[in-house]
């Protein structure tokens, strides 16, 4: 992100890691995208993160807030996947925000932004206040009232992290670390919903009628043995598999709606409603001459809000590195949440969201879907005395959706719009 003035220079780029809410990764982490979260321990939540943790998460829409500014043209988007020149962190790599003409400031771009996602907030909780009603509990209208309310929620976060300086700081700390609290709790149950509706459709698709076909006469004939064998196999395992799945995502769904309506009438989230009421009508602006200074131009936080994802990108393994490796997953996880970040601060900059990002964010997405419900069906073949053809299905279905881990990456360097980040010197 330059102004049009500004050489191009290849600035050093900081070491992009989780944090525990004071990290660059930002201000959604929330807890538990390991095995207890994925074997459905109620104390653990599958992702809100950045720090991070769920975007437009699952089923949330992926549009931005009411534009305030024209977005500037992104320049620099020619090349997808792996090809190209140059390295990450780059003028040539930018990602939108190079011809900027504008000195966006604290006063005149991210308080105004703060004000209307707090005002989204206070609108979204009162939705999910109507409709929690006893007569509506349960329905859609609670549903998408609390989805909005994490995404103004996220996006107040996400600018407190990034535009720090620009705002008191042990004020931003604080609200953006119990907006961090508040995403992951009221993200586990839509988490675990859409997990068992992953699981238990790919289960239906593995165990179906259909098989393809092999190629050549005797390969068709043992194909066909052997796929005959392997489908019987499944088809008897798959229907205890999927009941098995659903006992343990929905006694972990039925623990996180609970704790959400406890975290919801708490003393603790009422101080957050307070404190983003506040925030509606009056920005807390940092003091002292330092203070001003930093407040004077958002053009610096966001740029090194810009770095860090591109940093973070450059440095994912490459496509060639052979089978799944799980422990590749961190650093994945750790773009989509630098993504993330990004998309906020491009939004307070200049007034949207980069289009270019749309489809990049949404594999990020696919594949921490993919990479929690692979840890659930892995989590569900321990469980004790299964039978051993339940077994295989949770085994199959565990490789299915390691596939999709593969095939998710796989979309992400195809639609990734900034070819140079991904050629890693």
């Amino acid at each position: 992100m330059r102004r049009p003035d500004q050489q191009t220079t290849t600035r050093p780029a900081p070491e992009a890691t989780l944090g525990n809410g004071t990290g660059p990764a930002g201000p959604d982490a929330a807890p538990g995208a390991g095995p207890a979260a994925q074997s459905g321990a109620p104390g653990a939540g599958p992702d809100t993160p950045p720090a991070g943790a769920r975007s437009a998460g699952p089923g949330e829409p992926s549009g931005p807030p009411a534009a305030t500014g024209t977005p500037a043209a992104r320049p620099g988007s020619t090349g997808t996947g792996s090809a190209g020149t140059g390295s990450a962190g780059t003028g040539s790599a930018g990602a939108g925000f190079t011809g900027f003409t504008g000195e966006p400031t604290a006063e005149g771009a991210l308080a105004p932004y703060l004000r209307g996602q707090a005002a989204e907030f206070l609108r979204s909780l009162r939705l999910h206040h109507e409709y929690s009603a006893p007569a509506d509990a349960g329905g859609h209208g609670a549903a998408e009232a609390a989805r909005a309310l994490r995404r103004a929620a996220r996006r107040i976060g996400g600018s407190l992290h990034t535009f720090r300086a620009a705002l008191d700081p042990h004020w931003a700390d604080q609200l953006r670390g119990e907006l961090a609290w508040l995403t992951g709790i009221l993200a586990r149950e839509h988490a675990y919903a859409n997990r068992l509706a992953r699981l238990v459709d790919a289960l239906h698709l593995l165990s179906g009628p259909t098989l393809p076909a092999a190629r050549g006469a005797r390969a068709a004939g043992e194909a066909a043995g052997a796929d005959a064998q392997g489908r019987a196999a499944l088809g008897v395992g798959a229907a205890r598999a999927a009941a098995l799945l659903e006992r343990r995502l929905t006694l972990a769904r039925t623990r996180s709606h609970s704790a959400a309506l406890q975290a919801l009438g708490s003393s603790r989230f009422h101080a957050i409603a307070d404190a983003v009421a506040l925030l509606a009508s009056e920005v807390p602006a940092p003091s002292g001459h330092a203070g001003r200074a930093a407040a004077a131009s958002l053009l610096e936080p966001a740029e090194l809000a810009e770095q860090r994802l591109l940093t973070a990108v450059a440095a994912l393994p490459p496509d060639d590195t052979g089978p799944y490796n799980e422990a590749q997953d961190a650093a994945w996880h750790q773009a989509r949440l630098l993504l993330r970040l990004h998309r906020y601060a491009h939004e307070v900059v200049l007034g949207g969201a980069d289009p270019g990002l749309t489809a990049p964010g949404h594999a990020l997405d696919l594949h921490r879907d993919a990479v929690e419900a692979a840890g659930a069906a892995a989590a569900a073949a321990r469980t004790p005395r299964i039978a051993p053809a339940t077994a295989y299905a949770l085994g199959v279905l565990h490789a299915d959706q390691r596939h999709g881990v593969e095939s998710a990456r796989a979309a992400f360097r195809e639609t990734w719009p900034y070819a140079t980040a991904l050629a890693a010197p």
